[in-house]
């Protein structure tokens, strides 16, 4: 019989709520592993922070938090903290292994008949180099739309907590993905963003056509899965409780709806 509290914990990172897409199919990958889900709420929205001090930022939580739970392994689920910070992660901390998000534009390459790609993001993803390295490197057939939102992850959070949202305010924020060129249409429409995905079904209803909406969270967990099998499960870090699995949020403030959908994930408050 498994005994999930003698494993190092997965620790699960994100800006907010959006992780928790990662969070559900790392769940079904693997269910005999712990995991601590950190909501960097404090710092929310990434998008309105300078990079270097964002950087500099994420590096300081990640030596607090690697020395509070020693996990396994850590999964940056948030496109922005990826693109941004993954590589300076690896060198402050050799010894650790991370699992970086970014957009998933080689699977989109490969699946679109049409040709007609877009990239929603953040703008802070849309303007990096890291992005637009990826396009070149695997999508130079295709024409690739890069379409920044400043508003989608916030309105995620609050469909997350409040369970509505204003479908016209995700309407007009999708709109800009939608390309017609030679008679062709865009066929798939890349969520860049971890939050993005619980918004999929109102991006559906509001969507001019149907696309393809490419989620890469299993793709993200199986990476997971593949790195932990050269990874010693034991280890020395704070216990985590009983039963259901731990959330930090960096603000250590959370309102009754955050705490009412924390709950229905299994995950208790730190």
């Amino acid at each position: 019989m498994n005994d999930r509290s003698s494993h190092r914990p997965i620790l699960m990172f994100d800006s907010g709520v959006g992780g928790l897409t990662v969070l559900r199919e790392a769940r079904v990958l693997m269910p005999d592993r712990r995991f601590v889900y950190v909501a960097d709420d404090a710092a929310f929205p990434y998008g309105a922070w300078e990079e270097p001090a964002l950087r500099a930022h994420i590096l300081e939580l990640f030596a607090r938090l690697l020395d509070r739970f020693a996990p396994a392994i850590s999964v940056l689920a948030c496109n922005t903290a990826s693109t941004l910070v993954i590589d300076a992660l690896r060198e402050r901390f050799p010894g650790h292994p991370f699992v970086g998000m970014v957009p998933a534009i080689k699977p989109a390459a490969e699946r679109t008949r049409s040709g007609l790609v877009s990239v929603l993001a953040t703008p802070g993803t849309v303007k990096r180099q890291y992005t637009r390295d990826l396009i070149s490197k695997w999508a130079s057939k295709c024409h690739v739309r890069l379409v920044g939102s400043d508003r989608l992850a916030p309105l995620a959070e609050i469909y997350m907590r409040d369970g509505f949202v204003d479908e016209e305010a995700v309407r007009a924020e999708i709109a800009p993905c939608f390309v017609e060129r030679d008679e062709l249409r865009t066929d798939i429409v890349v969520l860049a963003c971890t939050h993005y995905p619980f918004l999929a079904n109102r991006m559906r209803k509001t969507a001019p056509w149907p696309v393809d909406w490419l989620d890469p969270a299993e793709a993200i967990a199986r990476r997971a899965v593949s790195l932990l099998a050269d990874i010693d499960p034991n280890g020395r870090g704070e216990v985590l409780p009983e039963g259901a699995d731990l959330a930090v949020f960096t603000s250590n403030r959370t309102d009754f709806p955050t705490r009412r959908l924390l709950q229905g994930f299994g995950l208790a408050m730190s």
